[in-house]
């Protein structure tokens, strides 16, 4: 389980391409590797991977084909960077909302707003995950745990939802760096789902019930 506060951010220095299949190496700090052991879940970008090998700072996760089928993950490239939470543990502070690291859709960033001290970022998701998204709902955006603020259809079909940024959020994660046309990964509040989904089954069946 994750808490969607991101921990910092670590540079990707190296990917091993295989069939189907790519290896991510990861440049991380001290801090993030303390006590940090094979077979560890740490989420990047908010996609839940398992280490799979450690060598002085670098650190290594396997990606499958689903993995980079559903999440922005393989386009990654040596440079760039994700952001990182190590797995929660049991007694820690949960500071944003609980989150399993199981992506369910990426989203486009379509426009964003300034404001001094602020930042507002738009996204468009598929029309399928519009009804799992509320105003003052929350989701996940590329591993952080956010607040979703205004909420919008579009006449070409989809939704858009926004998202207010603080400075620290800025400065600690990637979404400094996201710009229009760029690829969010999302996960959606599984809560919200599961209670959405429940009342749609009950209703469904109240409509075929004799």
């Amino acid at each position: 389980m994750f808490t969607g506060i991101v921990q910092g951010v670590a540079k990707v220095v190296a990917v091993h391409e295989l069939e189907a299949f790519r290896v991510h190496v990861l440049e991380m700090p001290p801090l993030m590797r303390d006590g940090l052991e094979m077979g560890a879940s740490v989420a990047h970008n908010g996609v839940c991977l398992t280490v799979t090998a450690i060598e002085g700072d670098r650190v290594s996760f396997d990606l499958m084909r689903e993995t980079l089928r559903l999440t922005n993950l393989g386009a990654i490239t040596p440079g760039q960077c994700v952001n990182i939470e190590r797995a929660a543990r049991f007694g820690d502070e949960i500071g944003g909302h609980s989150m399993s690291g199981h992506i369910i859709s990426m989203a486009e960033v379509v426009a964003i707003e300034e404001a001094p001290n602020n930042r507002r970022l738009w996204f468009a998701l598929p029309e399928r995950l519009g009804r799992f998204v509320f105003e003052k709902g929350y989701i996940g955006v590329d591993g952080i745990s956010l607040t979703i603020g205004d909420v919008r259809h579009v006449e070409r079909g989809g939704v858009e939802f926004s998202v207010n940024l603080i400075p620290e959020t800025l400065t600690r994660t990637i979404l400094q760096d996201r710009a229009p046309g760029d690829q969010v990964n999302i996960e959606i509040d599984p809560q919200t789902q599961v209670i959405v989904e429940t009342v749609e089954r009950v209703l469904a069946q109240q409509k075929v019930a004799p």
